[in-house]
């Protein structure tokens, strides 16, 4: 699976976990250099609090386009760290 923004592979992996919908990339499959870290949390009943990125490609960014659960609870210990994305990013084979 490859996630897309602005004509770049932002994270790309076989080994993606789908949980309601979302593929969830293993955090070592995301490349960093586009990745900046944000204030933003949200809170999930079953699977924890969520940290979020903002996607910085060639300049153009994407405030909050990617998620990931770095203490997620015990019903979503399998996608702990692992990063998912919205807001337009494409999420492809």
């Amino acid at each position: 699976m490859k996630a897309i923004w602005n004509g770049k592979v932002v994270a790309e992996s076989d080994e993606t976990i789908v949980v309601e919908g979302n593929h969830y990339f293993p955090a070592d499959s995301i490349n960093k250099d586009y990745f900046e870290p944000t204030e933003t949390s949200t809170v999930c009943g079953w699977k924890g609090t969520a940290s979020y990125y903002t996607l910085n490609v060639d300049g153009e960014k994407n405030a909050d386009a990617a998620w990931y659960y770095p203490k997620a609870k015990d019903a979503a210990k399998e996608i702990e760290n692992y990063v998912a994305f919205w807001k337009g990013v494409e999420v492809t084979e």
